[in-house]
């Protein structure tokens, strides 16, 4: 299975739409696209809201099964994320999410947390740190694969985990 996930768009249509053309069996937006809720760039993208979208209708969290993992995104500035991921991982643990992808920070980062993947794909277009513009791309089969890519699609950073078959 493989998930593509960015965030902290922030109005850049064509990072967008360049990312949302990547295939995987679901792509996610984790807040401020700051695009309106029925943009067509959005149609097949589980996107949630930013504290910088001010289009209401998007959901403040979403929590879809793909494959046999429970995958729930939220912005991050509810629970948060800046100053840790504590909030996050209570809310984690209540809805039973495997993974959990979160925004706000404009900083890449992955962690596991008692069998929990707790992943930040960074901004796309406004990063933070120093650090490049990046999205993710989870891939799990035997072993779990996370990769974080520049807007050129090439790898920044990368990790593998072994044994990520926690079941509920």
């Amino acid at each position: 299975m493989k998930l593509i996930v960015m965030s902290d768009s922030h109005g850049d249509r064509e990072t967008v739409k360049a990312v949302s053309s990547l295939s995987g069996d679901a792509t996610f937006h984790c807040g401020d696209s700051e695009l309106s809720f029925d943009d067509p760039l959005l149609e097949n993208i589980h996107t949630v809201r930013g504290n910088c979208d001010l289009d209401s209708r998007f959901p403040s969290s979403v929590l879809v099964e793909v494959g046999n993992k429970k995958v729930l995104a939220v912005h991050g500035h509810e629970h948060d994320v800046k100053r840790s991921l504590m909030m996050l991982y209570y809310t984690a643990k209540e809805q039973g999410a495997d993974i959990v992808l979160f925004g706000h920070s404009h900083l890449y980062g992955a962690e596991m947390e008692d069998g929990i993947l707790f992943l930040n794909p960074g901004s796309t277009r406004l990063p933070r740190g120093g650090k490049e513009a990046t999205y993710a791309v989870i891939e799990w089969g035997e072993t779990l694969r996370i990769s974080f890519h520049d807007m050129n699609s090439g790898v920044v950073d990368s990790l593998e985990i072994k044994n990520f078959t926690k079941e509920h």
